[in-house]
């Protein structure tokens, strides 16, 4: 399926990229919101199986893969996030749409929700809830921009593993291989680094989300056809608080894939068929 590399500037100035899939279709666009340190590649596989059908645009938010990284680090946080997503929306002449939202990019998607509802139709949120593992985030604080330098691929990978290997069990060596190579990219010596700007881990230890009360956000889904995608391993989404979260919206759809933690690749058999049904729905 045909997909465009594409370019658009922030309300303050900074060049932001995304990936464009397919081509028109007179169908809801779906937007595909990455990780804290993840980018839009990660959503290759799940893109390319819905572009057939839908519009599928996957951003990278400022400071990570092809966007450009912010002088102001201060400047990594949600809200930021959800004015660059609405600022492409206008750009492409995007009134609604449905989102994906893995980790930060389910923060972002609700946030959006919260701000501006008319403009979300449908939300999926990949391991993520208005209240974080407090496990998880302290392990996620010990390690974002801070992990040492590698010499070269193998030693990405063997960084990466140590880093998710408990969260991902059971890849094989060609797995770990793409998934690397979606996180990280040769400099111009040819060496390859985190492909994101080191000071989004300041950020997150220093900076406030300048959000709400998330559960009062969260409630803003009430009314918003909502699919959660919960990874059984999960330190950061735990068992306690889907249950919280059902309780509060008890229409939540709930998806539970085994043998995964924090956070499931959306290309499980599970996961893409929930998708295809949450968004069949939709339309």
């Amino acid at each position: 399926m045909p997909v465009s590399a594409c370019y658009y500037d922030s309300e303050d100035g900074l060049r932001l990229f995304y990936r464009y899939y397919g081509s028109e279709h007179p169908t809801l666009p779906v937007f595909c919101l990455p990780g804290i340190t993840r980018n839009s590649r990660d959503f290759e596989d799940i893109a390319d199986h819905l572009a057939d059908r839908y519009p599928v645009i996957c951003p990278d938010f400022r400071g990570r893969g092809f966007s450009e990284r912010d002088p102001q680090w201060q400047n990594y946080q949600p809200m930021t996030y959800v004015k660059d997503v609405q600022r492409l929306m206008d750009e492409l002449a995007i009134p609604r749409a449905a989102f994906i939202g893995t980790s930060l990019g389910g923060i972002v998607s609700t946030a959006l929700v919260h701000l501006a509802t008319e403009r979300v139709a449908g939300v999926i949120l990949n391991d993520i809830g208005p209240e974080i593992g407090a496990k998880g985030l302290e392990r996620i604080k010990t390690y974002i921009g801070r992990v040492p330098p590698v010499k070269n691929w193998d030693e990405a990978i063997a960084q990466a593993q140590s880093l998710y290997g408990d969260a991902w069990p059971g890849l094989t060596d060609k797995q770990w291989q793409h998934l690397v190579r979606r996180s990280y990219r040769e400099n111009e010596k040819g060496v390859p680094v985190l492909d994101m700007d080191p000071q989004i881990g300041e950020a997150a230890r220093k900076v406030t989300t300048s959000l709400d009360d998330p559960w009062k956000i969260y409630e803003a889904l009430e009314n918003i056809p909502t699919m959660v995608v919960h990874g059984a391993l999960s330190d950061i989404l735990t068992d306690e608080i889907v249950e919280k979260m059902q309780k509060h919206k008890p229409d939540l759809q709930h998806v539970l894939v085994k043998n995964r933690g924090h956070v499931p690749l959306l290309d499980e058999p599970e996961c893409v068929a929930a998708i295809d049904k949450f968004l069949e729905d939709l339309n």
